[in-house]
């Protein structure tokens, strides 16, 4: 049980990682150069014929937002429609507006970027929905309202074939009403 806790950390860590060094989306931070040239095309690498299937997965996250003047309450569930369970999911929640430079983030989340916060999802049996995830961020000021992108940036190995309902994009006025997703 503990080498898999740990095999989760590790790749936990190299997602968090990735998403934080690799100036991910555009969110006004620098993306780091690779360095050396770059290669045009590279060549696929092929599977051996004995090779077990990729494991499938339909992932999709539920819940909602609320805006009160500096702060984004957020509650979701992730979901899995399978047909293969994931060992582990990381969803990715993006805000259009600056977070506040300090937050306090529930275990299992962490801030990527400066408009950016990456969470777990935990194990997601098949048919299977998750432990709610539940959130407070802080802005750097008080909008009238956000844009919240919500999706799926690492799937626990499994491949999703229907990405549409793991990606959300969601207005939420500063109203103080929660808007589903």
């Amino acid at each position: 049980m503990r080498k898999r806790w740990m095999r989760g950390l590790v790749v936990w860590g190299a997602v968090v990682g990735a998403a934080a060094g690799a100036g991910v989306g555009g969110a006004g931070l620098p993306a780091q150069a690779a360095p050396g040239p770059r290669s045009v095309a590279a060549a696929p690498v092929p599977r051996p014929a004995h090779a077990a299937p990729v494991p499938e997965a339909d992932l999709a996250h539920h819940g909602s937002a609320t805006l009160t003047g500096d702060r984004v309450d957020v509650r979701l569930v992730p979901v899995n429609h399978g047909p293969s369970a994931v060992p582990d999911a990381t969803v990715r929640l993006r805000w259009s507006v600056p977070l506040a430079v300090r937050q306090e983030l529930p275990d299992g989340c962490a801030r990527a970027e400066e408009r950016v916060v990456l969470c777990r999802t935990g194990a997601l049996a098949v048919d299977g929905v998750g432990e709610r995830i539940t959130l407070r961020v802080l802005l750097a000021g008080a909008p009238p309202e956000v844009v919240l992108d919500l999706d799926t940036v690492w799937s626990g190995g499994a491949v999703d074939r229907h990405r549409e309902n793991d990606r959300q994009r969601v207005l939420v006025l500063a109203t103080g009403d929660p808007y589903a997703f």
